[in-house]
């Protein structure tokens, strides 16, 4: 067989491409899920972006045409479970099957403890837990029920491994989505389903750099070996291990991309 310079058989990288696949990437119109999205589409999957604003989606859509991927917009209220049969459906559709799924909307706060009010709790519950449930539902049974595999990929937070102070809800949303991947991976191992989640570490996008004061991010710096933020583009080599082959035994794990902060105590 051909060779890299490095030793890498060449049809060894060919388990990473996604050549024939479909993604869906719920939370596909902001940043992170946006760059995670284009990294699939230039892997080789058609990738659907999915959101409430197709304004949004469209500056993902064209970043992904100029990388050389396809991407069309869906658009999904994640938090109910009817609009998630219908993109379903619309995906079948428009597609004719579905491979991959990408769980990554999230809303975040800051408000302290002692002030959070019940209509903030139940938003973002209701959005970064309750949607991610309705979607690993929704999109599951259809692949039990047609006897095909597929990957989800849901997005943990590093505060779903160690609770962060400030975003009291957020962490307890992103721990209870750690949980549950665990328990339907192991549900559905199986049949072929694999369910991973992937940690993002401090990553500036819309949901966080509300709270990214001069404060803050000293206190992050300390705590991070590598001493800098991320990128969004560092996600990608995680999203296409594990939506392809390249990551087939993996499933009910937590891959952590976060510069060492998980690892770092004092």
């Amino acid at each position: 067989m051909l060779r890299s310079t490095k030793g890498i058989e060449v049809s060894d990288l060919d388990r990473f491409k996604l050549d024939g696949k479909v993604a869906v990437v719920i939370g596909g119109t902001g940043v992170l899920c946006g760059v995670m999205a284009k990294g699939l589409a230039t892997a080789g999957a058609k990738v659907v972006l999915v959101g409430r604003s197709e304004e949004k989606a469209k500056a993902n859509i064209d970043m992904i045409a100029e990388a050389g991927g396809e991407a069309a917009f869906e658009a999904c209220d994640a938090s109910s479970k009817s609009d998630v049969e219908s993109l379903l459906k619309n995906v079948l559709d428009k597609l004719g099957s579905v491979d991959i799924l990408v769980n990554g909307a999230g809303v975040n706060s800051a408000t302290p403890f002692l002030e959070i009010p019940e209509d903030e709790i139940d938003r973002i519950l209701s959005i970064n837990y309750k949607g991610v449930v309705f979607a690993c539902q929704v999109f599951a049974k259809h692949w039990l029920d047609s006897g095909k595999t597929g990957s989800i990929i849901n997005v943990g937070s590093a505060s779903g491994v160690t609770p962060l102070s400030r975003v009291f809800t957020y962490s307890a949303s992103k721990a209870a989505v750690h949980n549950l991947t665990k328990n339907i991976a192991r549900e559905w191992a199986e049949q072929g389903i694999r369910v991973n989640t992937l940690v993002p570490g401090f990553i500036p996008a819309e949901q966080n750099k509300k709270v990214l004061t001069p404060e803050r991010v000293a206190q992050i710096m300390g705590h991070t070996p590598m001493n800098r933020f991320g990128s969004p583009d560092e996600l990608i080599g995680a999203t296409l291990l594990l939506a392809s082959d390249a990551g087939s035994f993996i499933t009910g794990s937590e891959l952590v991309v976060d510069g060492g902060f998980n690892a770092m105590t004092i």
